[in-house]
């Protein structure tokens, strides 16, 4: 293999690599939207324990306490939220920070309340997804070195 075509191919997928690591991919700003969820608070844990969201939602949470009076707080956006047993409250914010974010029971309510935690994903897994493509093109980079010394030998 020529010099100079290892060195364009390398160019490339370098080039590439650049590209999927710190450029913004298609669609991945969805229209903000109203986003209502029901969250269940009882036995020291909350039921869905994951709330994902994307960036820009108005997003509205009921906390239903079946058992105590237990509470909810969103780390990071600094709202929260108290149930009565058999009551319903609700908070609401919009989620303008992406990231992974605690819920947390604001009322202390047991002897297992500081295990008493939630998820709140705001935005795209774009990590994921960037990390797969970065992978595939190490692996071509991988292929075209072992070819570059196949040739050598």
């Amino acid at each position: 293999m020529k010099r100079s075509r290892v060195i364009t191919t390398a160019l490339v997928l370098a080039l590439g690599a650049g590209v999927i690591a710190f450029a913004p991919l298609p669609g991945a700003s969805a229209k903000p939207a109203n986003r209502h969820f029901r969250v269940e608070a009882s036995a020291f844990k909350y039921t869905p324990a994951t709330i994902r969201v994307n960036a820009g939602d108005h997003v509205t949470i009921d906390l239903v306490s079946t058992d105590v009076v237990h509470g909810l707080y969103v780390d990071g956006y600094d709202v929260s939220v108290t149930a009565d047993p058999g009551r319903t409250a609700s908070l609401s914010f919009v989620a303008n920070r992406t990231g992974m974010f605690r819920l947390r029971c604001s009322v202390t309510c047991g002897a297992m309340h500081p295990f008493m935690i939630g998820k709140l994903h705001v935005g795209r897994n774009d990590l994921l997804w960037r990390a797969l493509v970065l992978t595939l093109f190490a692996g071509l980079a991988g292929i075209l070195l072992a070819r570059v010394r196949e040739v050598r030998q």
